[in-house]
């Protein structure tokens, strides 16, 4: 291995660490207790060596968003692929995207709450959100109804379950509802 090689793979490393860690520490305390001092602290590295990698705390929640969409992605298409037909696809993909936001809520605000300088819905929508929403298109654009645009549908479904990831963990729905929710949402909105 050449010495640009090791170095590059050590940057790797380094950037790989200071977003887990930051990850970490908005999971247990919250984004507001993520600083780049903190950071540095706990990775034992100096805050230029953190802003060699991030420019601040934006490009770091914008670095944990697209881990999350890539997550996120991953766990609609697993839950997705374990069913069988149309409709229990689709309230698959319900459960794992509600599921997500609560097993993981700082990344949930890192992906659709906080400003990470990141583009969505347009040209220049990097790849792990572009493939989040297509993991949701995938299954949503088999009940979109005759006349529908999928990516609209896909769309206006997102929002609903976006509404309720998010009303429900600002204790603003009651909680034993939460399945009768998903039930409405599945059987008003995604007719196969």
């Amino acid at each position: 291995m050449s010495v640009q090689e090791r170095k590059q793979r050590e940057r790797a490393e380094r950037e790989r660490l200071i977003v887990a860690t930051a990850r970490e520490l908005a999971e247990q305390q919250g984004w507001d207790a993520v600083t780049t001092r903190r950071l540095a602290e706990r990775i034992e590295y100096s805050q230029p060596v953190l802003y060699s990698h991030f420019r601040g705390k934006r490009e770091i929640i914008g670095a944990v968003a697209l881990q999350g969409a890539a997550e996120l992605a991953k766990a609609v298409r697993t839950a997705t692929s374990a069913a069988d037909g149309a409709r229990a696809r689709v309230a698959a993909l319900a459960h794992a995207y509600l599921d997500f936001a609560v097993r993981h809520p700082a990344v949930y605000d890192a992906l659709f709450q906080l400003e990470g300088g990141l583009a969505y819905a347009q040209e220049d929508t990097p790849e792990p959100l572009k493939d989040a929403f297509a993991a949701l298109l995938e299954t949503l654009g088999e009940v979109t109804g005759e006349g529908v645009d999928p990516g609209l549908f896909t769309e206006v479904f997102w929002a609903a379950l976006h509404g309720l990831a998010t009303l429900t963990r600002a204790g603003r729905l009651l909680p034993e509802d939460a399945e009768p929710r998903v039930e409405l949402l599945v059987d008003r909105l995604a007719v196969a």
